[in-house]
């Protein structure tokens, strides 16, 4: 007849009592308990370690190799990194540059405009005043050429021979040259103001004294002329100087 089998940690016999049973239980339920914390302590250890070393999202990882700190610097507030151009700066930029030559380009044409403009006035002023010069030289010549002839007859009659040539052929001769003078400034537009038995007219004429006037119907008539006066078309040159007849009733 076969023996039967033996239990782990059971007595000589063979047999295992039931308290022995228990303390193996109790022992191996011991050493699970063990082994699950070792293996948790060390697993947390582990990551704790992992994390602790692993660089940050906000901290730079560093190599073992030696760092220049010039070179991990950070740049200044302000400054661009080489090839890191802040977006928008160069079209900025770009759109500065742009409007200030087209300024300087308005300026510059509004600087020629104006420098043109002002050579042009000083010119035409230039211009102006020449012109004007010789148009009163041209309008001088013509009236000195219309007084030649009576220069002429006014000369010979300053040369006459006064033993030969009586007193009456000398008023004749002065006589003739006024009218051809007065007749050539005439033609020139001068006018002869003579206001003799005329009304008094403060325009034209200048009143040097008074007289009475015989009847009511001669009260401010000229009753004599000193200096006769002269107009130019239209355009007083010298007052008639006279005297004026008064009615005192």
């Amino acid at each position: 007849m076969p023996s039967a089998p033996k239990r782990w940690g059971s007595s000589g016999t063979g047999v295992a009592t039931r308290g022995q049973e228990g303390q193996t239980t109790r022992l191996f339920e011991s050493a699970g308990r063990r082994s699950r914390f070792t293996r948790s302590h060390y697993s947390m250890r582990d990551r704790s370690k992992t994390d602790t070393d692993a660089p940050s999202a906000d901290q730079p990882s560093v190599s073992d190799d030696r760092v220049n700190p010039e070179e991990t610097a950070a740049p200044a507030t302000g400054a661009t990194i080489e090839g890191d151009t802040p977006e928008g700066a160069t079209s900025t930029g770009a759109g500065d540059n742009t409007e200030s030559s087209v300024a300087e380009r308005a300026f510059a044409e509004q600087r020629d405009r104006y420098l043109r403009l002002a050579a042009e006035f000083d010119n035409y002023r230039k211009r102006s005043a020449r012109e004007r010069q010789e148009a009163e030289a041209r309008g001088q010549s013509v009236v000195v050429r219309g007084l030649l002839d009576a220069l002429d007859d006014l000369g010979r009659f300053a040369h006459v021979d006064p033993a030969t040539t009586d007193t009456k052929t000398l008023v004749d001769g002065v006589e003739m040259i006024e009218k051809k003078l007065l007749k050539t400034l005439a033609g020139h537009g001068l006018e002869v103001v003579n206001p003799l038995d005329h009304p008094f007219d403060p325009n034209v004429h200048e009143a040097l004294t008074t007289m009475p006037a015989a009847s009511q119907e001669e009260d401010h008539l000229v009753a004599q002329v000193f200096q006769v006066g002269y107009l130019f078309h239209g355009q007083l040159l010298r007052p008639a100087r006279v005297v004026v007849k008064q009615w005192n009733g």
